[in-house]
């Protein structure tokens, strides 16, 4: 499959999804419908041309299997009907209709749990392969294979309606959908495995959908904060690999390549849900919105090392507060090397290896920090500890790299 094809492959599954599921009423019927009709697209585009209307084209081929399958069963067929009675409108009329956010606020179902909700979301929404969910969430495949499908049931039990949830119920809802949207976009733009470091497809549709979610909630403090956090990261991406693809660590970043639109416009948003975030009740701003802070901090510093660390740290204090997120106290960590020295960053770190697993993520900042406190052999060894558990080529090329100039 070409890449064009399977960036818009990936671009039309959840607005086909939305479709069939609005029609059908039944997700778990509809997602594997539409997993076939991806499939046959993904075998017949490139070697017949794209159609012109592929979601279209993708919701009617999903709807002939569930319509073969409702002829077998009788109770299914009275099903179709029904379902088909309450939207009339033509297949080739769908993309005008984009049900995205819908679909992601059924996949946060009250029957779901956040920890099975949001990798439904993930597969059903992001298009990301079970391998790259799991990997998001540190746990093993066979582990989420099973999250996931048990997901999937227990949203066909709940017979869950395709339609907007109970005012009271939506809070709630919106936190899986945030931290499912904040996921996508980190697997785009650091891929978990695979030959290349950014999937732009990826962080495109993270974006595309975080814009849709602030401009249906423009008062909602965290999605306003989320979406300032995206943008304020997509800014750096030109600058984040050379020009053979290979990982620029944002100290050595030309900051001239940066997007500026995006920056000034991640600002405004990031000042603006600190403000809403205090008039909401005064708890202070959330998750999103202080990760947008940090990330404003570092988009408005001109070099690494006129970089406010002091407020870096202070903001990961607050943030690690909130969360006690593993992934947030090893960011911390830098930020207390680079405001205390190294020896105190890698005294944050102890503790943390249960917590982040086998990856490559902890031997990696260890590595950074042992060669900052002036260790190199130490170094070379998380170094080459890292490049040996990482499952990206480009991070794992760069990993090497280190371990070879130190030695």
């Amino acid at each position: 499959m070409t890449t064009d094809v399977e960036g818009l492959l990936r671009r039309c599954a959840p607005q086909a999804l939305g479709a069939v599921a609005r029609r059908h009423q039944d997700f778990a019927a509809a997602e594997d419908a539409v997993q076939e009709s991806l499939l046959t697209a993904a075998q017949t585009w490139p070697r017949d041309g794209v159609p012109d209307n592929p979601v279209g084209w993708l919701v009617r081929v999903a709807v002939r299997r569930l319509a073969d399958e409702h002829r077998e069963v009788t109770a299914r067929r009275r099903r179709e009907e029904v379902a088909f009675a309450r939207d009339q409108r033509p297949a080739d009329d769908v993309e005008s209709h984009d049900d995205t956010l819908l679909l992601m606020l059924l996949c946060a179902h009250p029957a779901l749990t956040p920890g099975a909700a949001i990798p439904l979301t993930l597969r059903a929404v992001g298009g990301l392969t079970t391998r790259e969910i799991a990997a998001a969430f540190l746990v093993p495949e066979a582990t989420m294979a099973q999250r996931i499908s048990r997901a999937k049931a227990a949203l066909r039990d709940a017979d869950a309606p395709f339609a907007m949830p109970p005012t009271e119920d939506l809070p709630r809802r919106l936190r899986a959908v945030r931290h499912v949207l904040y996921l996508m976009f980190n697997e785009g733009y650091a891929t978990s495995a695979g030959p290349e470091l950014l999937r732009v497809d990826v962080t495109g549709e993270a974006i595309r959908l975080a814009r849709l979610l602030h401009a249906a909630l423009p008062d909602d403090a965290e999605t306003t904060g989320l979406l300032a956090l995206l943008l304020l990261t997509e800014a750096r991406r030109p600058a984040r690999t050379g020009p053979h693809g290979e990982l620029v660590p944002l100290a050595e970043q030309d900051r001239r390549l940066w997007d500026r639109a995006l920056v000034l416009e991640g600002v405004r948003l990031a000042t603006s849900a600190l403000g809403a975030g205090r008039a909401a009740g005064g708890h202070g701003a959330g998750e999103y919105t202080l990760q947008a802070c940090i990330a404003a901090v570092h988009d408005q510093a001109p070099s690494s090392a006129a970089t406010d660390w002091g407020q870096v740290l202070a903001l990961y204090d607050r943030l690690h507060a909130l969360t006690d997120n593993p992934v947030v106290a090893l960011h911390r960590a830098v930020a207390v090397a680079m405001v205390h020295g190294p020896a105190h960053g890698l005294a944050a770190l102890d503790g943390l290896g249960d917590r982040l697993g086998r990856g490559h993520r902890l031997p990696a900042v260890r590595a950074h920090l042992l060669e900052l406190d002036g260790r190199p052999r130490d170094a070379v060894e998380a170094y080459r500890q890292a490049a040996a558990a990482a499952t990206n080529l480009r991070e794992r090329e760069y990993l090497t790299m280190k371990a070879a100039r130190l030695a």
